[in-house]
């Protein structure tokens, strides 16, 4: 069975990439005129889906001309080398920092082993192939992408993860943000709007350079952020101002709990318990044993990358 879709305006698809549960991940189909982009990809277990989408549309594999992955991480670029494999006309665009990961995936392999365990890593991300390095695409800050036409602009975008750009797409007036506009998982959308919250998982959160980045994307005046966890977004400001306070509350909890014998479970304590209050005052349709469940893995990610934060100042 094909993976979910949600057609918007502007020749743009959500794809859901199958990672975990339905809703927590999901890819972009762009087109223009008769090319098409992927941005972001999953994991080489989600190609399978994206391939058969193609098919189903009626999209040759030859028309896809951009595999683009906002950042190296495994759930947004696992599967490119696998991508890039199958579909043989396309490029895959990168951020410089992490050109090296996708010509040469062992460390990336390496370090999702400590995050997940190396008995997992087949289980949740599959085989990770390496991308050719003709076929590397390396996309600075303000570099401009013709896709066919239609204009894409890629900025530097620092605070989850150095090897992080985000994408302006000028036709949708939306960025492609991968996880630097945080998570917010379409279960919680309620009469008081989306849930939104940061996404600090290991090893490279940086909230003074999110900041910065935030501000950035806030410039262009947008109308949209095209989220990979999960699907668009608008009210673009207030969303900006929960991600900012979310920014501080997880510092402030974090250094809370620094000196705590138990301080693992202590400061995931005390995200769950945040994420609770926050979706209880939206008053989002799920109930609190739900909503633990949904955000249970976040948390547990969220929590080991704040701990390499306070272990590193």
């Amino acid at each position: 069975m094909r993976p979910a879709t949600i057609d918007y305006e502007y020749e743009i698809v959500c794809v859901d990439t199958e990672q975990h549960r339905a809703g927590l991940a999901c890819c972009y189909l762009l087109r223009s005129g008769d090319a098409y982009a992927f941005i972001d990809c999953g994991t080489s277990l989600s190609v399978p889906g994206l391939l058969d989408v193609l098919r189903q549309r009626g999209i040759a594999r030859e028309q896809v001309a951009y595999v683009i992955p906002t950042h190296v991480h495994l759930d947004h670029a696992g599967g490119a080398g696998l991508m890039l494999r199958e579909l043989p006309n396309a490029q895959l665009v990168i951020h410089p920092r992490g050109a090296r990961h996708m010509r040469d995936p062992s460390k990336l392999i390496n370090s999702a082993s400590v995050v997940y365990g190396a008995e997992n890593m087949t289980a949740l991300y599959g085989e990770i192939l390496p991308v050719p390095q003709a076929r590397v695409l390396v996309a600075d800050d303000n570099f401009t992408l013709d896709f066919n036409g239609r204009e894409l602009l890629f900025i530097d975008a620092p605070g989850h993860a150095r090897h992080h750009f985000a994408v302006w797409d000028a036709r949708s007036r939306g960025w492609f943000t991968g996880d630097v506009f945080g998570l917010s998982y379409r279960e919680f959308d309620g009469p008081q709007g989306a849930f939104l919250f940061p996404t600090t998982t290991p090893v490279q959160f940086q909230p003074e350079a999110w900041l910065t980045t935030l501000e950035r994307l806030l410039a262009t005046h947008p109308a949209w952020a095209y989220l990979t966890h999960y699907g668009r977004v608008g009210n673009i400001a207030k969303l900006a101002g929960d991600l900012r306070r979310g920014l501080a509350d997880y510092q402030r909890l974090a250094r809370a709990q620094a000196q705590s014998p138990q301080r693992h479970a202590a400061i995931k304590q005390a995200l769950m318990q945040l994420a609770l209050q926050e979706v209880a005052a939206l008053q989002a349709p799920v109930t609190p044993a739900q909503a633990r469940e949904l955000l249970a893995f976040d948390m547990e990610l969220n929590t080991q990358g704040l701990e390499v934060w306070l272990d590193r100042k």
